[in-house]
């Protein structure tokens, strides 16, 4: 069976198929929803970062016109803990026992008939503490170390006797800060309880994990959960877990038999739905005077919450990035009192390649090498862990690209060489890679009498397109103009698919979908062929094409009929086919699955007397395998290199290192890039089709973010003469 279309729709720049409800301001966000009747919590949060509570004092709150009730660990009922998930073990239950953990931790949760009583009963509870001293520096030799929990350390060769005997050698460190997702939508919940059937409205990344992680810690089938997210504004990574907020609005309005809705307040969004952990990188590099890499050794250690698993190997990246015989990477983790770190935008890699790369430039400046040059002398078309070939990898062909159009070559390599008036003009350039990922997905697709078709599964769209790509491709699967298809998501009745997240719903997803409408075309086929009266009759699924919204002979277009027509004849409303993916074994396909590549060409003015940074320009030239919609594409990439700008050059979550507390968490004191800080964008695609999958897909919804922040400091240092490893770049540091 194959598919023939009049015009591709597949690749093309097609309008997202959600524009008019998001524009107009119809597109449903968790905080939109209402039930009548609900009622309104508010979070009441530590005010310590270590210790326990040995009183809480709600009597006040309580007396308050209003207010519902008061749950603290005193009275709350102990639910159970949430399950493993494919991004660690669940956060630690809420109001479990007296113990503090970190500032901002949640040790009440108020219900009230209106928000602004139950956020005015919240700002009444009080708590008494035993204080222990926090531990808040990554580097305290008191804090507990983790040492690779997921299996990620690589070791190749004889890394320490390599660099003892390297021609060249370079050793240094790099600092990066904690960094939060901030979406612009706040986090919200609405619980719903009807018996024993519990129906939610949560601001998710991921409804099939909020499912069953509600299931489990309430102690009920899955099938009496109901997860609801058919938009999401923004999540970054913050939405991949299920918060502990998100059990307390369940457990208040089973306790309550009445709706409760919360959303969180902007400085509760610092503590509640996780952040990039801080860390600290040190890298050591041994090349011989030519530029041949001969080892890496790349260490780390990051920051982890007292009682959670999350994990950010920021080295593992170092372990297949480049042709190096001797390679030794190992990433450790210290326990200290902060709340709960989670994925933001490229998890582990950004921070990873920010110091793999800014090492490079350094290597490049002590071998008086081309930095571009010395990427391309150890550039590898093979996996180095085990020597099999890339399933798609053109980072070649981004190098080649990117130096064209950006005009790399036309610069002075000298620093501070190249001025425009009182500003210092400065080129950096770095690759940039995400590894490939998918989970298991599942899809479902449905042809009608009147000839359309709704695909659904229980994705969500937190503005990469998915609503629209998925559409395409299904429209392109099964011969229909777009218009006749729809696809629908966000509900956790739909079958199960994977997060929106680590680039991998494309792919898990689109291969679902393939084969979804794979398999509903050779139903059809089958039905027509087995059918005396069809002109379809006797021809196999695998002799015939479909466009149009027909099914007809391959190359005999003439020779066939619609889908209409065959539902018809059978006295069908509809016929329907489900559809599954799960991510294929390297060894058993004969290659390692390639992520998306990239590189980044970045331009930046440093105004010689103040040390203001302004990026002037970003070329981004990218391998995303094949692109299902190349402007959506490119809005994720463009997407990512704002975020990019923001991690090198603004965002920084300051923590008081006496008391725990955040001390930036509002838009007005946690500096992102806004408009002004971000240029004209140029965007291009290259590659081919992935090798690996059947739809060819990579995703690109965090590589457009890697390769920005040491881009940005390598143009930097070409400006200034400055090389600095700590992010972000401020004006102090330049001055």
């Amino acid at each position: 069976m194959s598919t023939v279309q009049s015009r591709p729709l597949v690749g093309a720049g097609v309008d997202r198929v959600d524009g008019p409800r998001k524009v107009t301001g119809t597109a449903p966000y968790p905080m939109d929803f209402s039930v009548p009747g609900q009622a309104y919590g508010a979070l009441v949060q530590s005010t310590v970062a270590a210790g326990r509570i040995v009183r809480m004092h709600t009597e006040a709150a309580e007396g308050l016109p209003g207010v519902l009730g008061v749950l603290t660990h005193e009275n709350a009922p102990k639910v159970g803990q949430g399950p493993m998930t494919a991004l660690g073990a669940s956060p630690p239950a809420p109001l479990r026992d007296d113990r503090i953990l970190h500032h901002g931790q949640h040790i009440a949760f108020v219900v009230a008939d209106t928000p602004e009583q139950a956020a005015a009963a919240a700002r009444l509870v009080r708590a008494d503490y035993e204080t222990t001293e926090p531990l808040l520096d990554l580097q305290d030799p008191r804090a507990e170390q983790l040492t690779d929990p997921w299996g990620m350390d690589h070791s190749r060769g004889d890394a320490a006797a390599a660099l003892e005997s390297a021609e060249v050698t370079l050793r240094a460190t790099y600092t990066t800060t904690d960094n939060t997702n901030n979406p612009l939508g706040l986090f919200a919940t609405l619980a719903v309880w009807e018996g024993d059937t519990l129906t939610v409205h949560d601001t998710s990344q991921w409804p099939s994990m909020v499912r069953t992680t509600l299931a489990v810690v309430f102690g009920i089938p899955e099938s009496s959960v109901r997860v609801l997210v058919p938009y999401v504004g923004g999540g970054f990574g913050a939405g991949l877990r299920a918060w502990p907020h998100v059990i307390l609005t369940a457990m208040a309005a089973r306790l309550l038999n009445r709706p409760v809705k919360l959303v969180l307040t902007r400085p509760q969004m610092f503590t509640s739905v996780g952040h990039r952990p801080r860390g600290v990188q040190w890298l050591s590099v041994g090349a011989t005077r030519e530029g041949e890499l001969v080892a890496l050794d790349h260490r780390s250690l990051s920051a982890l919450g007292m009682q959670e698993t999350d994990f950010e190997p920021f080295s593992s990246g170092t372990a297949f990035a480049y042709r190096c015989p001797h390679v030794i990477t190992r990433d450790r983790q210290a326990r200290l009192n902060i709340a709960v770190p989670t994925s933001m935008r490229a998890p582990a890699e950004a921070q990873g390649n920010f110091a793999l790369e800014s090492a490079l430039d350094e290597l490049a400046e002590t071998l008086r090498m081309d930095p571009l040059d010395l990427r391309l002398r150890n550039y590898t078309d093979v996996d180095p862990r085990n020597g099999l070939p890339w399933s798609g990898k053109a980072l070649r062909e981004c190098y080649e690209v990117g130096a064209r159009r950006f005009g790399w070559y036309d610069r002075d390599p000298e620093p501070r060489s190249m001025r425009d008036g009182n500003w210092l003009v400065g080129y950096g350039m770095a690759s940039a890679m995400f590894p490939w990922f998918a989970q298991p997905c599942s899809a479902q697709a449905t042809v009608n009498r009147d000839g359309s078709a709704l695909v659904r599964s229980a994705a969500t769209d937190i503005g990469t397109g998915t609503y629209t790509v998925m559409a395409q491709l299904a429209a392109d699967e099964l011969g229909l103009p777009l218009e006749l298809v729809r696809f629908d998501l966000g509900d956790s009745d739909m079958p199960h698919s994977m997060m929106a997240g680590g680039s991998g719903l494309t792919g898990g997803l689109g291969n679902a979908v393939h084969d979804a409408c794979g398999e509903l075309v050779r139903r059809f086929a089958r039905l027509a062929g087995g059918d005396a009266g069809s002109p379809l009759r006797g021809v196999s699924p695998d002799e015939v094409e479909c466009t149009g919204g027909r099914l007809h002979l391959a190359g005999r277009p003439e020779r066939g009929e619609s889908y209409a027509d065959i539902l018809a004849r059978h006295g069908l409303s509809e016929l329907t086919a489900h559809g599954s993916s799960s991510p294929p074994v390297a060894e058993e396909i004969g290659m390692s699955l390639a992520g998306a590549y990239g590189a980044k060409f970045v331009e930046v003015r440093v105004d010689a007397d103040l040390g203001l940074v302004r990026v002037a320009r970003v070329v981004s030239v990218i391998d995303g395998g094949r692109i299902l919609n190349a402007k959506t594409a490119r809005s994720q990439i463009i997407g990512g290199t704002v975020g990019g700008i923001g991690m090198a050059l603004f965002e920084d979550t300051v923590t008081d290192p006496r008391t725990g507390r955040i001390a930036n968490g509002t838009f007005g004191d946690y500096l992102v890039a806004v408009n002004a800080d971000v240029p004209d964008l140029d965007v291009v695609f290259v590659g081919e089709p992935d090798r690996g999958t059947p739809t060819g897909t990579k995703g690109v919804g965090e590589v457009g973010l890697v390769g920005i922040a040491p881009a940005i400091a390598g143009a930097v240092h070409h400006a200034t003469g400055k090389r600095l490893r700590d992010l972000p770049i401020t004006l102090d540091s330049l001055l």
